[in-house]
């Protein structure tokens, strides 16, 4: 039956994905032939998630290794699965009973809650799954996790308690991103710090008892440029609510302005007059001395440089808000809370973290309000009392007279706010009780990995920046206070001491009589992912998977999630099995848009990889994003590459299609050894070195050049040469020589399909089928292994030496100018014999690929020659007779003027070391490209401009 002239993605590649999982082809162990296993775990997508071009990225890459290394025989496992996604499911399901007028999460009470969230994941929580087979994954669907299966909680309980009876995890109060919407504690990759228009008040900070001091200001030169006597001590805050909580002023131990006051006591500027507390000036290097005023307020309760600057000075940290970020309504009043407080800044009195966390420090007035409306109301009194710091404007009266007035001295300025990924709410660092694990007690094997080579870290500049955070790792804040998770498995008594088991009945047996409450909080989900690549094998059983599959060999991630998961995972795995648990990781950067820019709703550039696969099919976007993942460069993904990928498979499809009108057939029994005809050598030798390449590449992790030599082998040697190679083969007298090509073509057409099904499975499998009948599915064939053993040197240098000379007078015919359809006679000045005799064998093929009307060896070369060096000789094109001489220098002259111009922009940034220092890595880099490519491009225009030269 003859081919389709056309492949229709939209129809083949449900059909082709549905007969590959009828089969089985993705099972742990299809198609294995050898002992050797290869392992990927797949980073688990949120449950809740839908395919977005970061997923379709990652996966791909995943994907084209798997497939590979299954065509190769090995043991192959890829783990899918998904992960609980705490707060976001969480929302979803709450929306949801919002939606249907159900009752609210905390009327209807915590079971009958997870009940529902149970229904929403068995309805809807597989979407993701379905997508990522449209991209073409060949996951081990059979063996699809989920962070909260029975099996995988047995492990995430079981850690826990070893890690909290190893002294690895403890209870404590520290300072942590809290999301006063979902009133959780959350991790730094569910903050998102935005720009916004912010401002920064100054007030005064009057010093106890009405002391004075002289406040002096010096230039660089150390020359007096203020001296005032001031009875206060001034602080600019862009957060006045947080006030109310200080514990200090801090200003830099080197700044000679403070000098005299350090030591003293000042009063916060707002509240009860006659119960202001008094804070102590002390010095930290915290403070910048030439920023605002030089000194800072301390308020370690609710700011994370605030808080390590408390730590050091052994500061109380007065917790204002309760957790929906409303002023603290509870306590004793406030001139009782106050004087406690006074007493203990006076040193009168000790104090410990319980007495510190149960004092509310917020006057009556305050109490209960919104942080935001408590704001405005501190701002007001301040002002209202006269100890904001005041500034003097110049306005106008009706009559447009200019008059001065004094008013409080605000900066507006742009600030950087965190804010909830999920909740868009302004984040409140809160110090609250937590549960976090003593990460600087499982860091080290983790560090000792990377170091001693036993896991791989690329590209390189991931490995700095794990070093820098590893080696300056804070304790892992692992509890949330959530419902949908691992609930904490540790039980309370009625005095509050707790026992951590596994289950209810073993803590009880702890406890002997007293009665129990369990911690409501579940475990951060990073936790429970930190365990994937060896719960999902069924540990803590010592299950066959886990003895075959575990370690895992490469792990494909986004460079985001470094701290967050790859390292936790390898912290997690030395601390419960002591083994890395994979020995390469291969971090990518974020997709991008074609210009580089972060794809965004807002900005109106995100690129849905489902659209993309609809338009374009799956092929087409896998390759494109195989050939954009340079390691550690920018991934911009643009629509226009995608179509032209689309292309490249309709030019593999017309290659087949070629081969089949010639009754190309593949045979079980064709032999390299036994091809005569010198294309059909050369193009066997080509095959031979893009597997060698591709292999090479992939083994390296070097996706983009995987995809470009098999782009530059399929569409550039076989599509465009071979085929016109072998037309005047075909149409030969000599059977043999038909026979032998058609062979030949078959066997060439069959290595591109299985060197490029790895990166585009659809097209390949649909053509492997089409072509002839199988012994087995393309997914299954045997990956080549032939190489130099199957290359002929002579064939090699002879056609690539035609190519060379097609190439060279197509070149210069695009330079020059010249008409397409002109055809142009050549002259031959001398030729070796080695290039006479292939010349001899290659005219008719030379004349026709060039547009060459004749080749005439000549003894000297008339006027108006462009000459053309080759290995072995040299020719001639005369075309002064039929281009516009002028126009054309013109042109060139034009061309070489914008390139210098460019070119001496490019070179001045790139000159200036506060460029290369301040700009995006991305950016810098992609300068220096730029600069190269118009290094050779200032080449191509003087060697035109030099032939132009030369035809006068």
């Amino acid at each position: 039956m003859a081919m389709e002239k056309t492949f229709d993605a939209r129809e083949a590649e449900a059909r082709i994905y549905a007969k590959w999982e009828d089969e089985g082809a993705f099972k742990a162990g299809a198609n294995a032939s050898r002992e050797e296993t290869f392992a990927i775990m797949i980073p688990p997508p949120n449950v809740t998630g839908n395919l977005h071009v970061g997923h379709a990225f990652n996966n791909t890459l995943q994907d084209i290794l798997t497939r590979q290394k299954r065509m190769q025989g090995y043991d192959t496992l890829w783990q899918p699965g998904t992960d609980h996604a705490g707060i976001a499911t969480q929302m979803i399901v709450e929306r949801k009973l919002a939606a249907e007028g159900l009752p609210t999460r905390a009327e209807m009470g915590r079971e009958a809650f997870l009940e529902k969230v149970w229904e929403w994941k068995e309805e809807s929580g597989g979407n993701i799954k379905n997508q990522l087979k449209r991209l073409g994954s060949t996951c081990d669907w059979s063996r699809e996790a989920f962070t909260m299966d029975p099996n995988f909680h047995d492990a995430v309980i079981k850690t826990f308690v070893k890690m909290y009876n190893d002294d690895l995890i403890y209870r404590g109060k520290r300072l942590v991103n809290w999301d006063p919407h979902f009133e959780t504690a959350i991790s730094d990759l569910e903050v998102e710090n935005i720009e916004v228009d912010g401002h920064m008040w100054h007030f005064k900070y009057p010093l106890a008892g009405g002391q004075t001091y002289e406040y002096v200001e010096k230039d660089e030169d150390g020359v007096e440029t203020l001296r005032e006597t001031r009875d206060y001590i001034a602080i600019a805050t862009t957060r006045p609510e947080t006030m109310l909580g200080d514990g200090a002023v801090a200003v830099h131990p080197d700044d000679a302005r403070y000098a005299p006051i350090v030591g003293m006591l000042c009063e916060i500027p707002v509240g009860p007059k006659e119960s202001r507390r008094l804070i102590p000036i002390i010095t930290d290097e915290y403070p910048e001395m030439d920023f605002g005023s030089g000194a800072v307020k301390i308020t370690g309760a609710h700011d994370f440089n605030d808080y390590q600057v408390a730590k050091r000075g052994g500061i109380p940290m007065y917790n204002l808000m309760d957790t929906k970020a409303a002023m603290r309504a509870d306590g004793r009043p406030y001139v009782e809370e106050a004087a406690t407080a006074q007493a203990i800044a006076n040193g009168d009195l000790e104090f410990d973290e319980a007495m510190i966390a149960a004092m509310n420090l917020v006057p009556e007035a305050y109490r209960g309000m919104d942080r935001f409306e408590a704001r405005k109301a501190v701002i007001a009194d301040i002002t209202a009392e006269g100890l904001a710091v005041m500034t003097t404007e110049v306005r106008k009266d009706d009559e447009g007279e200019e008059f001065t007035v004094s008013v409080p001295y605000v900066e507006s300025k742009k600030i950087m706010q965190p804010f909830g990924d999920r909740s868009k709410v302004v984040i409140e660092p809160m110090l609250t009780d937590q549960w976090f694990v003593d990460t600087a007690k499982i860091v080290g094997p983790a560090l000792e990995a990377v170091r001693e080579g036993r896991v791989n870290i690329m590209p390189e500049s991931g490995e700095k920046v794990f070093y820098h955070w590893l080696e300056n790792i804070e304790p892992w804040c692992i509890s949330r206070q959530l419902w949908w998770g691992h609930q904490v498995p540790v039980w309370y008594d009625e005095d509050g001491a707790f026992f951590c088991a596994p289950t209810e009945a073993e803590a009880q047996a702890q406890a002997g009589d007293k009665v129990l409450t369990r911690d409501p909080d579940v475990l951060d989900t990073w936790f429970s992912s930190g365990l994937w690549p060896m719960g999902t094998l069924g540990w803590p059983e010592q299950t066959p998977e886990l003895a075959k599959y575990y370690p895992s060999d490469v792990l494909i991630t986004g460079q985001d999630i470094l701290f967050f998961w790859v390292a936790r995972m390898m912290m997690m795995s030395q601390a419960v099995e002591k083994k890395d648990p994979f020995h390469t990781v291969y971090l990518h950067q974020l997709v991008r848009d074609e210009k580089g820019e972060k794809m965004s709703k807002t900005r109106g550039n995100v690129i849905d990889p489902l659209e993309i696969v609809d338009v374009y099919g799956a092929d087409a976007l896998r390759f494109t994003m195989a050939q954009m993942a340079a390691m550690g460069g920018v991934l911009k993904l643009s629509e226009d590459r995608i179509k032209g990928y689309r292309n490249f498979g309709t030019k593999l499809w017309n290659a087949a299609r070629f081969a089949e009108m010639n009754e190309c057939v593949p045979s079980p029994d064709f032999d390299t050894a036994s091809v005569k005809q010198t294309a059909n050598k050369w193009i066997i030798g080509e095959a031979a070195k893009a597997r060698i390449d591709v292999d090479a590449a992939l083994e390296a992790y070097r996706f983009n050049d995987a995809a470009n030599t098999l782009y530059a082998f399929v569409w550039g040697k076989v599509c465009d040469w071979y085929v016109e190679f072998a037309k005047p083969l075909f149409y030969s007298e000599d059977d043999e020589i038909i026979a032998e090509t058609r062979a030949t073509m078959a066997w060439v057409i069959d290595q591109c399909l299985i060197l490029l099904h790895p990166i585009m499975p659809f097209i390949t499998e649909e053509l492997w089928s089409s072509i002839a009948a199988r012994p087995k599915m393309l997914i299954h064939t045997d990956w080549p292994t032939y190489g130099e053993d199957i290359m002929d040197k002579d064939a090699d240098g002879e056609m690539n030496w035609v190519i060379g000379l097609i190439e060279a007078i197509r070149s210069i015919r695009a330079e020059m100018r010249v008409p397409a359809g002109a055809k142009l006679p050549m002259l031959q000045m001398q030729l070796d014999t080695k290039q006479q005799d292939a010349l001899a064998r290659n005219e008719a093929i030379v004349c026709k690929l060039a547009r060459i009307e004749s080749i005439t060896p000549v003894s000297e070369l008339p006027k108006g020659c462009v000459t053309i060096a080759v290995t072995g000789g040299t020719f001639a094109l005369p075309i002064a007779d039929i281009i516009d001489l002028d126009a054309e220098k013109s042109r060139l002259e034009k061309a070489a003027e914008k390139q210098k111009k460019e070119y001496g922009g490019l070179k001045g940034r790139l000159s200036n070391p506060k460029f290369v220092a301040s700009a995006p890595e991305e950016v810098v880099a992609e300068s220096r490209v730029r600069m190269a490519e118009l290094e050779a491009e200032a080449e191509k225009l003087a060697a035109a401009l030099q032939r132009l030269a030369d035809l006068v």
